[in-house]
């Protein structure tokens, strides 16, 4: 018994040896198709062949031009009236006409409101009525006395009620006067809360009124813009309530307040509005311009190829071949960006086929190169 067993495990083992010598031998490469894995691209061996010149790489480029560029910043704000008022009564009384129709312009000191001011005519009657007895009284005690029949003290008296008189007449027509609302400014007015017959409170809100003929636009920037903000800078405004249109202003004022909440700068702007198509309460996008240069060197963004570092750089075309050249950018404007540094005008850089490129490979431009006209 113990020998059959023996002689099955060496039967079992040599089988398992030939099995694993046919499997070798199925998967080994033909010795052909080895040869042939020796041999380069070229036809020719190793030993003995030399590889063929790589084709160039096709590319698209673009002229490195100059154009002006703005430094600029981005905002967004509010637009309000250059003067805006509620108009509210001094003195409670009836409303007994309204001399306006809402939403329609009116010019300074035009009467828009009237009150029922029938007491206050009759006051100021009877003031007249007592200034004109003032009067007279006044210029017979002065002739009295200057006939030495009656002494200082009663022309004193007469002049001192004279005065009272006088007095009294002013305070009856400042009176009636406030019984008329009328424009404090030129504007527009709005919609109405009140009617002929209404029985109006002092201070009680009746109509808006607003300058818009020219328009502010109040906008909130960083901190860090204090030192480059000043009045006068130009501002450009884009409404969603009027697409595709731009609006100039300019900078009036600054806040000399930083909020130190947002450190944040309050500034405000005023524009021109021809039409009144801007209205106050819109939101806008701003856009100031801190600073312009004529001659800013610029390139596409498709140029710039990002690299470790948070560096960027550019493959400047010279003689067939392409340079990788490091870059310095600055403003970015319509799809173009500023070079600070790294560059000059009326140099070829690639803007289309950079993963196909190294520093030296030779290239193959598609195509004419476009360039950036200069702006006058």
């Amino acid at each position: 018994m113990p020998s059959s067993r023996h002689f099955v495990l060496v039967l079992s083992v040599a089988g398992l040896a030939g099995l694993g010598a046919y499997a070798w031998h199925a998967n080994r490469p033909p010795a052909a198709m080895a040869g042939a894995a020796m041999v380069p691209a070229g036809g020719k061996g190793v030993p003995g062949g030399q590889a063929g010149a790589a084709a160039p790489v096709v590319v698209e480029t673009h002229v490195v031009g100059v154009r002006a560029l703005a430094d600029e910043v981005g905002a967004v704000g509010s637009l309000v009236s250059n003067e805006s008022v509620v108009l509210r009564p001094e003195e409670s009384g009836r409303i007994s006409a309204i001399r306006f129709r809402d939403g329609e312009p009116v010019r300074r000191g035009e009467v828009l409101i009237e009150f029922d001011a029938a007491v206050q005519r009759a006051e100021l009657q009877q003031a007249r009525a007592s200034l004109t007895l003032a009067e007279s009284n006044f210029r017979r005690t002065q002739d009295l006395f200057g006939r030495s029949f009656v002494s200082r003290s009663s022309l004193d008296s007469a002049r001192s009620q004279l005065e009272v008189a006088r007095a009294g007449v002013a305070l009856a027509q400042a009176k009636l006067e406030r019984m008329q609302i009328r424009a404090p400014f030129s504007g527009v007015v709005g919609i109405r809360s009140v009617s002929p017959g209404d029985f109006v409170k002092d201070g009680e809100a009746m109509i808006n009124l607003e300058d818009i003929a020219t328009l502010k636009v109040d906008f909130r920037l960083p901190e860090l813009y204090l030192d480059r903000v000043r009045p006068g800078q130009a501002v450009e405004l884009a409404s969603d309530a009027l697409p595709g249109e731009t609006f100039a202003a300019t900078v009036d004022a600054i806040d000399p307040l930083v909020d130190a909440q947002g450190r944040s700068l309050g500034l405000r702007a005023s524009l021109v509005n021809p039409g009144l198509r801007l209205r106050p309460g819109v939101f806008v996008r701003v856009r100031l311009i801190l600073a312009e240069r004529a001659d800013a060197v610029v390139v596409p963004e498709a140029a710039l190829v990002p690299a470790p570092g948070n560096t960027q750089f550019v493959y400047r075309v010279a003689d067939g071949k392409v340079q990788r050249v490091a870059v310095k950018t600055g403003a970015r404007r319509d799809a173009m960006v500023e070079i600070v540094d790294g560059l000059q005008a009326g140099a070829v850089v690639v803007t289309a086929g950079q993963l196909k490129l190294r520093d030296g490979a030779a290239v193959k431009v598609a195509g004419a190169p476009a360039g950036v006209a200069r702006a006058d």
